[in-house]
């Protein structure tokens, strides 16, 4: 295992890189590293520097907190990324990161497209996108709902487990209130629990008019980089232009939307 020594070059130094050249070498090596590299001649290898370059970049970036060497392990990420990641998330609230993403949404479907996150037992909407098709929907940015009651809320859920999921089915049903229920048979707990099973399988979920009469939605989960669930994607219609068949032709459009808004929060 190679280890890190002084900065400066030994006899085998090369001339002083220029800047330009020199910072796209160093991204490259962090990227390296990032890859799986663990030692100079990897890196070297990875970007196609001589060693003792690659020894300069790499001794640089560990003076600067960039990547770091663990004995027996070699070179990893440093905590100065760590630092920059949670910093670029801060600073791009994520309403404004995925609006390309919903945007192309509505362009591909003509629908209602929300945005929301979780807060507490019920689903936070962050933005909308009115669709073209069908009336206007009563949802709106800064409006809450019961999780298990729409789409996106049951997106937001994928990874909890099923006695939370029947605890907020519980609580969920005075919340519902008499001008929500559905014009057909509310669900019941065991159709819930069995549609969570295809959920959860599936990495999608659907709004069947559980929350609004005559309304219905498919919904993706958003990852970070720590693959947790940190917000959800729905395409939402009246039923006349959301029929069953349709729906299932959305699944595929909105997971891989989700997948690109999630590879935005550092999701691999």
């Amino acid at each position: 295992m190679d280890k890190v020594s002084a900065v400066a070059p030994g006899p085998d130094k090369e001339p002083a890189l220029a800047g330009t050249q020199t910072l796209v070498r160093g991204l490259a090596v962090v990227q390296a590293v990032a890859a799986g590299a663990r030692d100079l001649k990897e890196i070297a290898r990875a970007i196609g520097t001589t060693r003792s370059t690659t020894h300069r970049l790499a001794s640089c970036l560990v003076q600067e907190r960039y990547l770091r060497v663990m004995p027996q392990v070699g070179y990893l990420l440093g905590p100065k990324l760590i630092e920059l990641g949670f910093q670029a998330r801060e600073e791009l609230p994520l309403a404004i990161l995925a609006r390309p993403y919903l945007d192309r949404l509505s362009e591909l479907t003509g629908d209602t497209v929300h945005l929301a996150v979780r807060e507490a037992d019920e689903v936070l909407y962050l933005h909308k996108n009115p669709g073209r098709n069908g009336p206007e929907m009563r949802s709106r940015v800064g409006h809450r709902m019961p999780l298990v009651r729409t789409g996106i809320g049951k997106a937001l859920l994928l990874d909890s487990p099923e006695h939370e999921w029947q605890r907020l089915f519980a609580v969920s049903l005075p919340a519902v209130g008499r001008a929500a229920v559905p014009a057909h048979e509310p669900q019941t707990w065991e159709q819930l629990r069995q549609r969570r099973e295809e959920y959860v399988q599936g990495g999608y979920a659907f709004d069947l008019e559980d929350n609004e009469p005559s309304i219905r939605c498919v919904a993706a989960p958003v990852r970070d980089a720590s693959r947790q669930i940190v917000a959800g994607i729905s395409i939402a219609s009246t039923v006349p232009y959301m029929p069953l068949e349709k729906m299932a032709e959305l699944v595929p459009l909105i997971k891989d939307i989700a997948a690109q808004l999630s590879a935005e929060l550092g999701a691999g």
